[in-house]
């Protein structure tokens, strides 16, 4: 099963779009607007993958 949710960009404040997959637990969130990418695991909460440009990591 596939949930799609309209949210809030957390990099560029637009609509974005929320994908929750059940059958993997994985939860996609992506901004056409901005290139935001983040899909992280529904489980365990761990990152699998990330892109944010414009906002850095700390050092």
């Amino acid at each position: 099963m596939r949930i799609i949710q309209k949210v809030c960009c957390p990099n560029c404040g637009s609509k974005c779009e929320r994908h929750n997959i059940c059958e993997s637990q994985i939860c996609r969130t992506s901004c056409a607007n901005c290139d935001y990418l983040m899909i992280n695991c529904t489980r365990t909460g761990k990152v699998i993958e990330a892109y944010a440009p414009g906002i850095y990591a700390k050092k």
